[in-house]
């Protein structure tokens, strides 16, 4: 089961794709990674759906990463009258604490944090961005507004406040209990939604500890202010662009994205591009030509992967929405302009022994043109410094332990095998070598750039680079 391919898919399992038969046919089209939202189904449901992974896994002998995640606060209006209300532009509109359902004139807004953190002038988006309201009178219980652009409006829809730093957590009860449940059944990656501050990941980490990395959704401007603070905390970033595009103009999403994307590649942590990618194929059997260029875009800018959300989910074609990124990806990384492209926004390494070690094992694949690089790891950490360099030659993760191999599904470039642990270096080359060549990726005679860390089994100690040649009686 080798890609062919470096960027990673990731697909969100749903209502479209819970049973075994479609899990299997995703996977076996191209998914690295099944993403489990806990936004939407039971507890239960996603028990069900990463039992059935982990049975493929086993069958299909390679480790697939699970993401967890988390549904985070979600701010909402109360009802109205009837259910829905039109908001006309330039009227005064009330927002207040009392549940009574709302009309024209007024809303229940059931969140004290949001009036705590209200100012005169703020902006208050609701239903998406669809409609636009500015503060102009507030206190801790109400916000007297004039509606900038108004519509129709109906029961619970969501309320962004773009410019204002909440003084929320982004771990609500319900989202505490997810991730209880979700670290018991052992999810490889939690995906922590309503990110604003470093700080966050901190709360998020007291509860996780090494049980599973987190990732963190960036979806809102204030996260933005943080981006070097929030990528060297977590273990990795995704691009939330659906929320990111409604509390920013739409034109900044794609400058963003590129940013976000940079500083996660100068740090070595992975980054995944989410949301709307090939919506259209929700309905339809093939993607805008707008969608396709918009996956190829992001492939271009070296991202670890590419994500699925609905296309894969509730969609009427999941199997063709993963079979066509595949061969976006794989069209992309064909060109010839890819690899100039990554080779010329590579960023300098850190001045650290594992860098230096993975800076000269980019030097030796670009000169000895090795058929693989391979990493012997415990924690990862050789493999995602290696995956930093962005090396033109697979690479090949050796690991002992089954939760390495699986996170590293996300990671760009990363092949990953559970192998036994190795007493020295003698046996760990002989190890990588009957290993890439078992796996399809090197042939008796030719090279292979083994890098690892002594003394094994310890993380962050990554010292050592030989050059093997793969012997012909393997």
């Amino acid at each position: 089961m080798r890609r062919l391919r470096s960027a990673k898919i990731v697909a969100t399992l749903g209502p479209a794709t819970s049973d075994e038969p479609a899990i299997r046919a995703l996977f076996e089209r191209g998914v690295d990674v099944f993403r489990l939202n806990f936004s939407h189904g039971t507890q239960h449901d996603h028990a069900r759906r990463l039992e059935t992974i982990r049975r493929l896994e086993k069958e299909f002998g390679r480790p697939i990463g699970v993401l967890l995640d988390l549904q985070g606060p979600k701010l909402r209006l109360g009802t109205f009258e009837g259910g829905r209300a039109q908001l006309e532009a330039l009227a005064r509109f009330r927002l207040d604490m009392d549940r009574a359902s709302g009309n024209g004139r007024r809303a229940p807004l059931p969140h004290p944090e949001i009036f705590a953190a209200l100012q005169e002038g703020t902006e208050l988006l609701l239903d998406d961005g669809k409609l636009r309201l500015r503060v102009d009178r507030h206190g801790a219980d109400f916000a007297e507004t004039t509606v900038l652009v108004g519509g129709p409006i109906s029961d619970r829809k969501g309320v962004n406040v773009p410019s204002v730093l909440l003084p929320i957590s982004p771990l609500t009860p319900k989202d505490r209990d997810d991730l209880d449940v979700g670290l018991a059944m052992g999810v490889d990656w939690v995906a922590l939604s309503f990110v604003q501050r470093p700080e966050d990941i901190d709360e998020a980490r007291e509860i996780i500890g090494t049980r599973a990395a987190i990732m963190a959704k960036l979806e809102k401007p204030a996260a933005i202010e943080h981006l070097d603070a929030i990528v060297e905390r977590c273990d990795g970033i995704m691009v939330a662009r659906g929320d990111l595009g409604v509390e920013l103009p739409p034109e900044r999403v794609p400058e963003l994205q590129r940013q976000i994307v940079r500083a996660c590649r100068l740090r070595g942590k992975p980054v995944v591009v989410a949301t709307q990618m090939l919506e259209s194929m929700i309905a339809a059997p093939v993607p805008t030509r707008a969608e396709v260029s918009d996956v190829a875009t992001a492939v271009y800018d070296g991202v670890d992967a590419v994500m699925l959300s609905a296309e894969s989910a509730s969609g009427k074609y999941p199997l063709e929405a993963v079979a066509m990124m595949d061969r976006i990806v794989a069209r992309v990384e064909a060109d010839p302009s890819y690899r100039t492209g990554i080779d010329a926004t590579h960023e300098s390494a850190q001045s650290t022994t594992a860098d230096a070690v993975c800076t000269s094992m980019r030097q030796v694949a670009a000169l000895l043109a090795p058929a693989a690089t391979v990493t012997y790891t415990s924690s990862g950490f050789t493999s995602l410094r290696a995956a930093r360099e962005r090396p033109a030659v697979p690479i090949l993760s050796l690991t002992p332990d089954i939760a390495t191999a699986r996170r590293m599904a996300m990671v760009w470039g990363v092949h990953a095998v559970l192998v036994d642990d190795v007493h020295d270096v003698g046996e760990m080359i002989e190890c990588a070598c009957r290993t890439a060549h078992a796996e399809g990726f090197a042939q008796p005679g030719q090279k292979v750039v083994v890098v690892a860390g002594l003394p094994f089994g310890q993380s962050g100690t990554t010292n050592l680079l030989h050059v093997a040649r793969i012997p012909n009686h393997s």
